[in-house]
């Protein structure tokens, strides 16, 4: 698309999942991947609610790669929506984009790099954008809601302009570390 992204307004910090949801229907993205994910669900409910856009729920993230290539081939538009703990469960299959020279946007929200609570989230945390990086994929990263839409809008533009996989990883400033009982 040519259209510029929506610019940066008041009261980016509460809707920046709306701001992704004008951008993909911006970009005609009809197909929609993901695994389950709070970080997500705003954004998730904006899709499911809108008939113009096929949403799987995936049983693991791989399974949104092949799905993202096989709307590529189909003539549609796809994004795969993630947790960064499900970057690892994707990196063999990014070998397919590579391959086929398939689009494939992907919008990851960050666990394991701040404040986080949980110890097995922390490994793939700090590991994410490295391993992307070294499987080829493009990735940028948002640390304030201001930076989100640009950002995506950047991530979905180089997937489709340079027909690879790319991704936004959304920090975990943004959507808030979780906690486990006490602090």
């Amino acid at each position: 698309m040519d259209r510029d992204a929506p610019e940066t307004r008041p009261g980016a910090a509460e809707d920046w999942p709306d701001r992704i949801y004008d951008l993909l229907k911006l970009h005609n993205i009809r197909q929609v991947a993901l695994v389950p994910d709070a970080g997500h669900s705003r954004l998730i409910r904006r899709c499911l609610a809108d008939n113009t856009m096929k949403v799987v729920t995936l049983t693991t993230e791989e399974e949104g790669v092949a799905m993202l290539a096989g709307a590529w081939l189909g003539g549609d538009r796809g994004v795969l929506l993630m947790q960064s703990s499900g970057v690892g469960n994707c990196i063999n299959m990014l070998s397919l984009s590579h391959i086929h020279r398939t689009p494939m946007p992907m919008i990851v929200t960050m666990r394991g790099d701040f404040g986080e609570f949980n110890p097995a989230q922390i490994s793939m945390g700090n590991a994410t954008q490295a391993v992307l990086e070294a499987m080829g994929t493009l990735v940028k990263r948002a640390d304030t809601p201001e930076d989100i839409a640009p950002t995506v809008d950047a991530t979905i533009r180089m997937a489709f302009n340079t027909f690879r996989p790319t991704a936004t990883l959304i920090g975990q400033r943004i959507i808030g570390a979780k906690t486990f009982g006490k602090d």
